[in-house]
């Protein structure tokens, strides 16, 4: 059984999707890691981020495994190499191209392959597994999402004002909402949790009485 969670940053969708899949005995995939993974390799490699061409290349030839919430760029653990700031800021360069989208999608696909899992990102209800059995989509106000965001940095030692995190955060929804081919949206059958309010163990109860549903 494939479990799809999608949903905007902020929404909780690693965490929860993490806890689910243990409940439920499933693996679990973080599609945002795989993206962070190929950015990383390609800076590492000297690809110049503009060349769409080069980075389709070099997409191509990696190879990505993950297991157990590490991560694997052609044999390499990059868990935690993949998760500083010159990462995040030079991801839009592999998530935006639909040639590199393309790939991922099959590399996902590829790693669930008869497997119980839940996967979690913003196109996996809709463009990569259209056919799971359960699609769930998180969400929260931009306000409620930042909140959460800004505290995850705090725990992290990285002070940053709430403005800050909003900011940025708006500007990736923009980014996400816009893409041609793997734009931010809810699966028509998938199930819409709105979070504000709710504490993450609420939220998992909400996502897995989903998921028994469509299991019975």
């Amino acid at each position: 059984m494939i479990v799809t969670i999608d949903g905007p940053a902020g929404a909780g969708k690693s965490s929860i999707a993490r806890d689910v899949a243990v409940e439920l005995g499933f693996a679990f995939l973080d599609t945002g890691a795989m993206y962070r993974a190929i950015t990383y390799g390609a800076m590492q490699a000297g690809v110049e981020l503009q060349d769409v061409a080069s980075l389709v290349s070099y997409a191509e030839a990696a190879t990505l495994t993950w297991e157990d919430d590490r991560i694997d760029l052609d044999g390499e653990d990059v868990s935690d190499a993949i998760r500083t700031p010159a990462v995040t800021s030079n991801i839009r360069f592999i998530a935006d191209p639909p040639e590199i989208r393309g790939c991922l999608t099959e590399q996902q696909r590829r790693i669930a392959k008869g497997r119980d899992i839940v996967t979690e990102g913003r196109d996996q209800g809709t463009e990569v597994f259209p056919d799971a059995e359960c699609k769930i989509f998180l969400t929260a106000s931009p306000e409620e999402r930042a909140r959460r965001r800004q505290l995850q940095l705090i725990a992290s030692g990285r002070e940053t004002s709430l403005e800050e995190v909003l900011m940025a955060q708006n500007q990736r929804d923009l980014e996400d909402r816009m893409r041609d081919v793997g734009r931010l949206r809810a699966a028509p059958d998938a199930t819409v949790i709105q979070t504000d309010g709710m504490c993450p163990d609420q939220v998992k109860q909400a996502v897995l009485d989903a998921v028994r549903c469509r299991q019975a």
